[in-house]
């Protein structure tokens, strides 16, 4: 299978962290893998009386981080329900959020927003929000979700370049005339 160049810095990351136990020892592939899959059976079987809610792989990824990236709406809202903080960040700054935005789930963008998500929060790799990556992948009803909870459209990436910036650069006119 052939990846994009765009999608190596993400698909590294990932599968660097396949298989990793969380950094305090405590073993997180069932609980990790339940969420990335969505399966609320076994979610609800390991968060029972457990506080494995929060718990990381090595590359700091929590449950709900599976679930955002994975679109799984379902097991964020039981994740969140059973206290999952929202904002926390894997090793590259990442977010929930910013996370189910790169992969245009905007459902859960929605919601993780009305639970109190930053939406302005910036990842430490190159810099961007989760509206410039929702622009500069061209993710209409991500951008549009992402307009309605006011963010900052000045907010600059690494290479000094807004949301805007990238949606002109990528051509994506439905955004463009959404940010401007």
């Amino acid at each position: 299978m052939k990846i994009p160049i765009r999608f190596l810095p993400c698909v590294l990351l990932l599968f660097s962290c396949q298989g990793s136990d969380a950094p305090n020892g405590a073993s997180t592939g069932s609980i990790l893998s339940a969420a990335e899959q969505g399966d609320l059976q076994q979610l609800n079987h390991y968060l029972m009386g457990q506080q494995l809610v929060n718990l990381r792989d090595a590359c700091w990824f929590t449950p709900l981080m599976k679930a955002a990236l994975n679109g799984h709406l379902e097991a964020v809202k039981k994740l969140v329900e059973k206290g999952a903080e929202i904002d926390l960040m894997d090793k590259g700054g990442y977010t929930a959020m910013m996370l189910a935005a790169s992969n245009n789930f905007h459902d859960i963008v929605d919601y993780l927003l009305q639970q109190g998500a930053d939406v302005n929060h910036t990842e430490h790799t190159h810099g961007w929000t989760a509206l410039i990556w929702a622009a500069k992948r061209g993710h209409v009803d991500t951008v549009t979700i992402l307009l309605k909870h006011q963010p900052n459209l000045e907010i600059q990436d690494g290479a000094e370049k807004t949301a805007l910036d990238h949606a002109q650069e990528m051509q994506f006119e439905e955004v463009i005339a959404l940010l401007e």
